[in-house]
């Protein structure tokens, strides 16, 4: 388990093709900004979306349940 928590960090893609998000400009933004989150390579990358999100009341949908979903980004795809 530890090995694959680790593997966003321990391979390398060299062709410049996106095969994960890890292989984005927003991962590596990140990585440049907190790079002492970046020190544990196990850290949790989380990935968070929600359909439906109504924050301010103001949609003609009166729904009370909205689909969430929460993706590990460490594993590999």
């Amino acid at each position: 388990m530890i090995e694959s928590m680790r593997w966003h960090a321990s391979k390398d893609n060299k062709d410049g093709l996106m095969r994960h998000p890890r292989d984005s400009k927003a991962w590596k933004s990140f990585d440049l900004l907190h790079p002492e989150f970046i020190d544990d390579p196990q850290n949790v990358r989380l990935g968070l979306t929600a359909d439906g999100f109504n924050p301010y009341g103001n949609m003609s949908t009166n729904h009370t349940i909205w689909l969430v979903v929460l993706i590990l980004y460490n594993h590999h795809p």
